[in-house]
């Protein structure tokens, strides 16, 4: 088994049911287990296309998955819930992305994710005392820009919402 820290963020229509819908298909993985889930933050958009604001968030996973196969399920949810990757403009708008940040054993982490408030803030506060990339989250955030990120006052559906409602 693994412990996964992945990015969850969505910019388009219902953001936060775009990541609610993915948590809860994340949850549903073969052989996985949801151990942890990050408040909901309002953040701005990065990069070179004018957009709206995000609802980004992060999730801890435990699964007997490899990783590029969590990947590939992660790519597969996304088109479930309606991204076309063929169609978007980088960096631009997009119903949900799932970005699989760090796992246990990783050698090397993505220090520009981690150097990203958006990725970071959330991470940080499921994992402050995890190590990735030979830091703790907590020291990764001291570092980051995190400007821009702004905590909801969302909370998690306790209860499951039925299909169509």
């Amino acid at each position: 088994m693994i412990e996964a820290l992945l990015s969850l963020g969505s910019n388009v229509g219902d953001r936060k049911a775009a990541v609610d819908a993915a948590v809860r298909r994340l949850a549903e993985l073969p052989d996985t287990t949801l151990t942890a889930r990050s408040s909901y933050y309002r953040t701005a958009p990065v990069g070179p296309v004018a957009q709206d604001w995000f609802v980004n968030m992060a999730v801890a996973l435990r699964t007997a998955l490899a990783r590029t196969d969590l990947e590939t399920l992660c790519r597969t949810i996304e088109t479930a819930l309606g991204r076309n990757r063929r169609r978007e403009v980088p960096w631009g708008p997009r119903i949900i992305d799932i970005d699989v940040v760090a796992v246990t054993g990783d050698r090397q982490a993505d220090d520009d994710a981690l150097a990203n408030g958006y990725v970071i803030v959330p991470l940080a506060e499921i994992a402050p005392d995890l190590t990735v990339a030979g830091r703790t989250l907590a020291q990764h955030l001291s570092e980051a820009n995190t400007a821009g990120v702004e905590k909801l006052s969302w909370r998690w559906p306790t209860a499951p919402v039925a299909a169509g409602r």
